[in-house]
């Protein structure tokens, strides 16, 4: 097998490991969005809300975003593929939050549904459509800064 072969197939390894994680974090994510401080595993602080996979989502969508373009890149194919993290990521969040394990609801009626929606889609779209832009300049030949 030829290093160029090989590289090929441990990048695709790495692509689907990527998607894979992208409906893995997007699970847990939106699973520990309920997670409270009242004392049952945090401690108690009034029952306060701690959305801490908000945060989780806000860093890991737009890495996955981002891995993943230079994947695509790397193996030839289209910057579009990039896409395919945030693509999984939202499905997975709005089909499992709405039409859960048992057709529960599991996305919380509140405040942290939008904001675990926003911390994970908006991150990524920006680079998603930085990536996006990249790839234009490049087919285009025009020099970039």
């Amino acid at each position: 097998m030829t290093t160029a072969r090989a590289g090929s197939v441990f990048d695709g390894l790495a692509l689907a490991l990527l998607l894979i994680n992208s409906v893995a974090l997007a699970m847990l994510e939106l699973f520990f969005l309920p997670l409270r401080f009242d004392g049952v595993i945090l401690p108690d602080y009034g029952g306060a809300p701690a959305p801490v996979s908000v945060l989780v989502a806000l860093m890991t969508t737009p890495w996955l975003v981002s891995r993943t373009a230079g994947l695509a890149v790397r193996m030839g194919g289209p910057a579009g593929f990039a896409g395919l993290p945030l693509t999984l990521w939202f499905v997975t969040v709005i089909g499992i939050g709405l039409f859960g394990p048992g057709g529960d609801l599991v996305l919380p009626q509140d405040w942290r549904a939008i904001a675990l929606l926003a911390a994970g889609a908006l991150p990524s779209a920006v680079v998603l459509g930085r990536v996006l832009a990249q790839a234009r300049i490049a087919r285009s030949g025009r020099p970039t800064r």
